[in-house]
C-alpha cells in the first residue's frame, strides 16, 4: 500500500466521516460544559483566596497547587475508577465533565486572582470615599475591569481544555479520538485518526488565532 492508502484513504474518511462528527459534538458539548463550571468555579476560588479567611485560603492554595501539578488523565482515572471503592459511581460523561472542569477551576482561579491583584488598590478606596460597600465595589469597579485582562489567558486556557477532551477516550467516552480509534480498527486503516487530528485543527486553529488577537488588542489598549 502506498503511503496515500494508507494514511490520506479517501473511501476510509469518508466511511468514517459521520462517526468522527459525532465524536466532535461530544467533544464540543464536553468541553462547553468543563469551561462553564470551571471558570464559576475558578472564580469563587479566586474570591475565597483573596478575599476568605485564612483557613479558607489554605485550603484553596492546597487545592489550586495541586491539581495544577496534577495531570488531568490522572484525576480522570481516579475519578472514574477509585470512586467506586467508596460506593461512588459516575458515568463517563460525569467523571470526565468532573476531572476537566476541576483542572480548570485550579487554573481559572490563578487567572482571575492575578488579573483582580492588577487592579489598582486605587480603585478600593476611590468607591469607598463615594461610600459604596465592598461587595459592590468588587462586582461593579473591580471585575469588570479585571474580567477584560484576563480575556487572552482563559481564552488560551479553553484551548487547551479543548484538547484534554481527548483524554476522555480512556473511560470510554466517545469523543473524537475514541470515534476516531474505533474507526480505525473497524476499517484496520489509520485515516480516520488522521481525519480526526484534521478536524482537532480546523476547529481549534480559529481559537489559537483568537488568543494572539486578545492579546494584541489588550498590548494596544494598555500603550494608549
Amino acid at each position: 500500500m502506498t503511503l496515500l492508502d494508507t494514511f490520506f484513504n479517501g473511501s476510509v474518511l469518508v466511511a468514517a466521516l459521520p462517526a468522527l462528527l459525532r465524536g466532535l459534538v461530544t467533544t464540543v458539548l464536553l468541553g462547553c460544559a468543563a469551561i462553564v463550571v470551571g471558570l464559576f468555579a475558578g472564580l469563587v476560588l479566586a474570591l475565597g483566596r483573596l478575599y476568605g479567611p485564612k483557613a479558607v485560603r489554605a485550603v484553596i492554595v492546597v487545592y489550586v497547587d495541586v491539581f495544577r501539578a496534577a495531570p488531568v488523565l490522572v484525576v480522570l482515572i481516579l475519578i472514574y475508577y477509585a470512586l467506586p471503592f467508596v460506593g461512588i459511581r459516575l458515568s463517563s460523561w460525569t467523571s470526565a465533565t468532573l476531572a476537566l472542569s476541576i483542572v480548570m477551576a485550579a487554573y481559572s482561579a490563578e487567572v482571575f486572582r492575578s488579573g483582580i491583584q492588577a487592579i489598582s488598590k486605587g480603585q478600593f478606596e476611590a468607591a469607598a470615599a463615594l461610600g459604596l460597600p465592598f461587595r459592590v465595589t468588587l462586582w461593579k469597579v473591580v471585575l469588570p475591569q479585571a474580567f477584560r485582562l484576563v480575556v487572552p489567558p482563559t481564552t488560551g486556557n479553553c484551548v487547551s481544555l479543548f484538547k484534554d477532551t481527548s483524554l476522555a477516550s480512556a473511560v470510554a467516552l466517545p469523543e473524537l479520538l475514541k470515534e476516531a480509534t474505533d474507526a480505525q480498527a473497524l476499517h484496520a486503516n489509520p485515516t480516520p485518526l488522521i481525519g480526526a487530528a484534521l478536524i482537532y485543527l480546523a476547529f481549534l486553529w480559529p481559537l489559537v488565532r483568537l488568543v494572539a488577537w486578545l492579546e494584541r488588542r489588550l498590548l494596544a489598549d494598555r500603550t494608549r
